[in-house]
C-alpha cells in the first residue's frame, strides 16, 4: 500500500516523488509508461530530434490551430524516465504566466502564476542564484548556455525591437514581462549539471 502514487516520471513527477519520500514514514510509488533514460541520444543534446516519433515520444499533435492556417502541429512529449526533459535538449521552460492564470480563471483554484511561482522557485537550483523569479538550492539544476552565436543574439535583439512598438505583440510582451515571464525571445537556460 502506498501513501502517494505519482503517474509520470518527468521533471515534475521526479521532483514531487523526491520531496514526498523525504519523509521516512511515507511510501511513494512513481510510475512511468516509457523506458529508462539509457538511450544514447537522450544524453547528446544536439541529437534530441532523433528521439522524435520513437518509443521515447508520445507523438502528440495539437488540435487544428486557427493561427497556423488550421494545421495541426507536432508536439513531441517525452515517454521515458525524465519525461520531456529527456527529449527537449535539456531546455528549461516553466511556461507562460498567462496560461497559468487562464487555468486559475477557468476554475482551477491554486493554479495561477502567483500561486505556483513559490513552487517553481523551490524546485530550482539556478546557477545565477535566487531572485524574485528564480530559486537556488532545489533539486533541479538550471544553468546558462555555454555558447551563444552572433545570429542568436541578433534574432533576440530584432525581436525586442518588434515588441517595443504599439503592436499587439508589444502589449502581450509587456504583460508577460511584468509577470516574470519570457517576453518574445530569449536564449534558453538548461537543466544541465556543470559539464554534463
Amino acid at each position: 500500500m502506498y501513501d502517494y502514487v505519482i503517474v509520470g516520471a518527468g521533471s515534475a513527477g521526479c521532483v514531487l516523488a523526491n520531496r514526498l519520500s523525504e519523509d521516512p514514514d511515507v511510501k511513494v510509488l512513481l510510475v512511468e509508461a516509457g523506458p529508462p533514460d539509457t538511450a544514447d541520444f537522450i544524453h547528446i543534446p544536439a541529437a534530441f530530434s532523433a528521439l522524435f516519433r520513437t518509443q521515447h515520444d508520445w507523438d502528440h499533435m495539437t488540435g487544428w490551430e486557427p493561427g497556423a492556417d488550421n494545421r495541426r502541429i507536432y508536439l513531441p512529449r517525452g515517454r521515458m524516465l525524465g519525461g520531456s526533459s529527456s527529449l527537449n535538449a535539456m531546455i528549461y521552460i516553466r511556461g507562460n504566466p498567462l496560461d497559468y492564470d487562464e487555468w486559475r480563471d477557468a476554475g482551477c483554484a491554486g493554479w495561477g502564476w502567483d500561486d505556483l511561482l513559490p513552487y517553481f522557485k523551490r524546485a530550482e537550483d539556478n546557477e545565477r542564484g535566487a531572485s524574485e523569479f528564480h530559486g537556488a538550492g532545489g533539486p533541479l539544476p538550471v544553468s546558462e548556455p555555454r555558447a551563444r552565436s552572433v545570429m542568436c543574439e541578433a534574432f533576440c535583439f530584432a525581436s525586442s525591437i518588434a515588441s517595443s512598438t504599439d503592436s499587439p505583440l508589444a502589449s502581450a510582451s509587456k504583460k508577460v514581462r511584468s509577470m516574470g515571464g519570457v517576453p518574445t525571445c530569449v536564449v534558453s537556460v538548461s537543466t544541465v549539471l556543470p559539464g554534463k
